[in-house]
């Protein structure tokens, strides 16, 4: 009588698994992991260094708050405002040359002087650019 209880059960508790493990697999719950493309990979498939990743490749969420926004734009114009008023011409036109990625050199012919001046002219843009930036620092 012990033996054909257990035998029973036993038999209830595998069919039961059986049907559990039927329905799970046709569920497709877990379709979206085990199917995912990684974004470590290329577009070909292969990890590979050289090529540029799919996370590279696809566009970022560089979505920032409305607040954060209009935070840096008002640093920003502050900081434009400053340069206006503190860089001597010479300066500016440093600052310029330097910003459209032209060599010291390059800038020295320019605005016909030595590269030496060049550099130190640049030397005091970052100098009043640091005191500008200091001053506007909030205290922690």
């Amino acid at each position: 009588d012990k033996e054909a209880s257990f035998r029973s059960f036993a038999e209830l508790c595998i069919t039961r698994q059986i049907i559990t493990a039927i329905k799970t697999a046709t569920r497709n719950k877990h379709v979206p992991l085990n199917s995912y493309v990684s974004f470590a990979h290329t577009p070909s498939g292969r990890e590979v260094e050289v090529d540029c990743t799919l996370g590279d490749c696809l566009p970022g969420s560089e979505t920032e708050d409305p607040v954060s926004h209009v935070i840096s734009t008002q640093e920003l114009r502050s900081l434009v405002e400053c340069l206006g008023d503190k860089l001597s011409t010479l300066e500016s036109q440093v600052l310029a040359g330097y910003l459209g990625g032209s060599s010291y050199e390059t800038i020295a012919e320019n605005i016909d002087c030595d590269a030496k001046t060049v550099d130190n002219a640049l030397q005091r843009v970052k100098r009043k650019v640091s005191e500008h930036l200091e001053k506007r620092r909030v205290p922690s």
